[in-house]
């Protein structure tokens, strides 16, 4: 069973930071591709960005492309999302998810492992 355990969310100003981590335990971490979707309110659950087994293979929403970086520690079983330059339209829960292949994807129905969300909260 793969567990994913997300923290570092909270409410933050326009324009600050946060950093999210995602601790993964119960599969072989540094062998899959990892992925960071977010929902906001009334809407549906999107990609933000995913990171390939390596890390040498990264995709960015364009919506946070140049704001939001996505890594990955391997010897930790941790992947990061650091969100800079926030906007209020950046609210939403942020999930992790595991994919069982090497390769990035876009799809949520590729992921098969979701940890259980982390508000973020972008308001003045």
């Amino acid at each position: 069973q793969v567990r994913l355990v997300e923290s570092g969310g909270g409410l933050v100003q326009p324009g600050g930071s946060l950093r999210l981590s995602c601790a993964a335990s119960g599969r072989t971490f540094s062998t899959v591709a990892m992925g960071w979707f977010r929902q906001a309110p009334g809407k549906e659950r999107d990609i933000v960005a995913t990171i390939n087994w390596s890390g040498a293979t990264i995709y960015y929403a364009d919506s946070v492309k140049g704001r939001f970086t996505i890594s990955r520690d391997n010897a930790k079983n941790t992947v990061y999302l650091q969100m800079n330059s926030l906007k209020p339209e950046d609210t939403a829960v942020y999930y992790c998810a595991a994919s069982p292949f090497r390769t990035i994807s876009t799809l949520q129905s590729t992921y098969d492992y979701w940890g259980q969300g982390t508000q973020v909260t972008v308001s003045s």
